[in-house]
């Protein structure tokens, strides 16, 4: 066999410059493949590490996708918020052990601010059940006279370039600015600014890219607006800082609630009493089933695209048997010599093999290479733009499945060429027909 490997690497590097194509379009081919079945796999564990000890969200009645995107995940918006006295009656249920209410709605240079309680550092949980840390700082103190603090994700304070003691204003809705840009003075709280207190330590999830800020603060800043608009000066109703911890800030509606329960056998339970709680209509779900639920719904896209890589690699090893083929006259009296000095013909099938099994197997690790050098360089920005952590670990058991799937492919297109030099006949070779 070791004979028979130096004779087709040779021969294989004498046509380098044919076969090197032919190679790259295998490695790009295996770097598409590779690389989106890595992009689906860390989506999936993005996604379900975001929260892991939260038994159920609560939100207005909508679909349970959209309540988790925008609850957990920070895409899209509510259709509804719900009430205070709602969210203190699901807190009351025997079988809930805490429930922290969430509010939405604003933003910093592009980031979401989320208003929530003390409480939310101390019961989210994410990956597998791991706490929020403080990488500098502390938490908001969540009273009057910590009324205006703020708590960084650590990707808002990287990106930003964010420390301690940092003065920060905060945007009305969604849309917010981007870092750098000018930002549009009459949709920020210009006029009650923040101070950051603490800087979240990184954990792969929404919380990275997320200001945190007490459901007090977030009543405060909308005191002097209307409609989602602030009230004109020469209506004298501006409110200074100072004089908005003399007003009542206490919540009248939040976004959601995410909610856990003292027993996990009491989830149905307790997702049945908030389904059929009468003052208003509301949401549970079971964050778990409500991803699933999203992997069913994008399920038929990721097949596409795995399907589109697939096909690009049929192509790729297509081309190999082309050139091959192609090249294969030009190399009868080469087969013959070797046929007359001995070599029979299933030494020819396994020479031609062999040459295309290692333009695959080298094309396949390139691709390999390429894909893994794309996680490192990229993993980066898509966490920094979309919060998804690309892990440049080993790989997957599916990578090695379409890695193997690459190679023994290569291998087997590499006896259609092979089957045909087989069936060449000596005399036939030596006396090639023109």
């Amino acid at each position: 066999m070791t004979p028979l490997l130096h004779i087709a690497s040779r021969s294989a590097w004498n046509r380098r410059g044919t076969l090197a194509l032919v190679m790259m379009s295998i490695a790009l081919a295996t770097a598409l493949l590779l690389g989106l079945e890595r992009l689906r796999t860390d989506i999936r564990s993005s996604f379900s590490s975001a929260v892991s000890g939260t038994d159920l969200v609560v939100g207005a009645r909508t679909g349970p996708v959209q309540l988790m995107l925008y609850a957990v995940f920070r895409v899209g918006g509510a259709t509804n918020n719900i009430k205070m006295d709602s969210v203190r009656a699901v807190a009351a249920h025997r079988a809930v052990a805490w429930v922290v209410p969430i509010s939405l709605g604003d933003s910093h240079r592009g980031h979401p601010v989320l208003g929530t309680t003390a409480e939310y550092f101390e019961r989210f949980l994410y990956g597998d059940r791991q706490p929020l840390t403080l990488a500098q700082g502390r938490a908001f103190a969540g009273t009057l006279d910590g009324l205006y603090e703020a708590v960084l994700g650590a990707e808002v304070a990287d990106a930003l370039g964010y420390t301690l003691g940092q003065r920060i204003t905060l945007a009305h809705g969604l849309g917010g600015v981007k870092a750098g840009a000018p930002g549009e003075l009459g949709a920020e709280h210009a006029d009650k600014p923040f101070t950051v207190v603490g800087i979240l330590a990184r954990t792969g999830t929404p919380v990275d890219r997320t200001v945190h800020v007490s459901l007090q603060a977030i009543e405060a800043i909308h005191l002097d607006w209307a409609g989602g608009a602030p009230l004109p000066a020469s209506a004298g109703v501006t409110i200074p800082p100072e004089f908005a911890r003399k007003f009542d800030l206490e919540p009248k509606q939040v976004t959601a609630a995410l909610v856990g329960l003292k027993s996990r056998a009491a989830v149905f339970n307790v997702q049945r009493f908030v389904g059929d709680y009468e003052a208003e209509p509301l949401l549970a779900v079971l964050p778990g089933v409500a991803l699933d639920e999203l992997w069913a719904a994008v399920g038929l896209g990721e097949k596409a695209l795995l399907a589109i890589s697939g096909l690009v690699a049929l192509v790729s090893l297509a081309s190999l048997v082309a050139v091959v083929l192609a090249g294969l006259n030009e190399r009868r009296r080469e087969l013959a010599v070797l046929r007359a000095v001995g070599a029979g013909p299933r030494h020819v099938l396994a020479l031609l093999a062999t040459e295309g099994a290692l333009v695959t197997l080298c094309g396949a690790l390139l691709g390999a290479a390429a894909a893994a050098a794309a996680v490192l360089g990229a993993g980066p920005w898509v966490q920094q733009r979309f919060g998804i952590t690309l892990a440049a670990g080993a790989p997957t058991p599916e990578q090695w499945g379409l890695f193997g799937a690459v190679v023994l492919a290569g291998m087997l297109a590499s006896l259609v060429p092979g089957w045909r030099a087989y069936r060449l006949s000596l005399a036939d070779g030596l006396s090639p027909r023109t």
